[in-house]
């Protein structure tokens, strides 16, 4: 009786230590390597949607205080730092509120002058190609009626190409004054151009102009997706909807 007594404990002991191993390296990932994020807003549609869960890579850019939990006063700046590319998809944290995660497209790197004219982004005086490719069905926040948007792709100086939905020709940010991005700094927007707060809205209320060291890290691929945007999605009291809400065809897909 002992015996077994002793073998059932030293089991229990291992299974312990197996799962505490096992949440250390996970929580190590975590905090060096890859951050999963969740979408929660349309701001980045159609690239990403409400409901993606994605990795973050902390590697790209290396290290600054808001690359860990708390964001310590460990040091000043970035360590290991490499710079963001223009037409990367990052988060940071909002300069003005940096308790908040963002995610955004990087377009303006630092020196570079950004304008919209007519819902035409210019780089440094230059038209950034934009050319029709298709609609792309939405739900609006103020209605849940289906309706289709049109779908541009545009192709940066650098030959990054990627969609960007264009809900309202006239939009209030679709012309602006031109944006001086300063050293350090970076020009970051949405993809859903005519739903995003971006670096085109500066103040208290916008995010302005993103130093590098808010920079988290550069969203590399979906991991799970479900449509929790959809009306009634994801209703815990009927489990047996829920194949039907998550995005099969989303797992794995790079972000581009």
């Amino acid at each position: 009786m002992s015996v077994g007594l002793k073998s059932a404990k030293s089991g229990l002991l291992e299974t312990a230590i197996i799962v505490v191993e096992a949440l250390a390296i996970a929580m190590f990932v975590r905090v060096f390597f890859y951050q999963p994020f969740n979408i929660p807003s349309g701001s980045m549609k159609e690239t990403l949607l409400i409901g993606d869960y994605i990795f973050v890579s902390k590697l790209s850019y290396g290290y600054s205080k808001y690359s860990f939990p708390f964001s310590p006063e460990l040091f000043e700046g970035r360590i290991f730092s490499s710079e963001p590319k223009r037409g990367d998809v990052a988060v940071f944290r909002k300069p003005n509120e940096p308790e908040i995660d963002f995610i955004k497209r990087v377009i303006g790197l630092p020196g570079d002058e950004i304008q919209m004219r007519e819902g035409q982004l210019f780089i440094n005086g230059t038209a950034v190609p934009k050319e029709p490719a298709g609609e792309f069905v939405t739900r609006g926040e103020e209605s849940s009626r289906p309706r289709s948007v049109p779908v541009f792709e545009e192709t940066l100086p650098n030959g990054v190409k990627y969609k960007v939905l264009d809900s309202n020709p006239h939009g209030p940010l679709d012309n602006t004054a031109p944006y001086k991005v300063p050293e350090g700094h970076y020009f970051m927007m949405g993809d859903n151009r005519d739903n995003s707060t971006d670096s085109r809205v500066q103040g208290s209320y916008g995010v302005g102009y993103v130093p590098l060291e808010n920079f988290v890290g550069r969203a590399e691929i979906i991991f799970f997706s479900a449509a929790v945007d959809e009306p009634g999605a994801l209703r815990w009291w009927s489990p047996w909807t829920w194949p039907f809400d998550i995005r099969w065809n989303r797992f794995f897909q790079l972000v581009r």
